[in-house]
């Protein structure tokens, strides 16, 4: 199934005020913004059953890079892949109706407009074995793998440790940059 959204979006100023984004958010340090994927394929569930969509580009190779590893004998499973806008801020919606403070929220998740899932190229990455989305993933066969081979499908590990947007180490993250 391919769906496609109306039209690329960028980060909304309306909708980061009304999360308490600070005014300033992105430009110290510098963030780039990334637009809504217009084109989109579904790629399979994720671990908990949700329908996961990437461009169709990233969708062969992320299914191609899946392969490979399994041939190396890894798994590699999706846990996020395209995450709208709306999707986004619930995500820090819900972080704020639970207590966290927004300067907390925004170094694990970027504001809308600034996540590279908005592209559809992007992909949160787990294997059996490793609780999903924590630190401990650097530590298994999955993340060697892609460590040593995932740059041979175009995508890299966007937000490595000390990285430059001051955001949180996350091994599981990994993006294909199809410009």
């Amino acid at each position: 199934m391919t769906t496609d959204t109306q039209h690329p979006r960028f980060a909304d100023p309306a909708l980061l005020a009304a999360l308490g984004v600070p005014p300033d958010y992105g430009t110290v340090p510098m963030r780039a913004t990334y637009p809504e994927a217009r084109e989109l394929k579904e790629v399979g569930e994720n671990i908990v059953g949700r329908m996961q969509l990437l461009t169709p580009a990233t969708a062969e190779t992320w299914q191609a890079m899946c392969l490979a590893a399994k041939g190396g004998g890894v798994e590699l499973l999706i846990v996020s892949g395209f995450r709208s806008f709306d999707y986004q801020a619930d995500l820090i919606r819900s972080k704020l109706d639970a207590g966290q403070f927004i300067e907390d929220i925004l170094k694990v998740n970027v504001a809308p407009g600034y996540s590279q899932h908005h592209t559809g190229d992007a992909v949160d990455i787990a294997t059996p074995g490793y609780k999903p989305l924590l630190e401990e993933f650097e530590e298994s066969p999955a993340f060697e793998w892609l460590h040593e081979n995932a740059v041979q499908y175009g995508f890299t590990m966007s937000y490595p440790r000390d990285n430059p947007e001051g955001l949180a180490y996350e091994p599981w993250h990994w993006y294909r940059n199809s410009n």
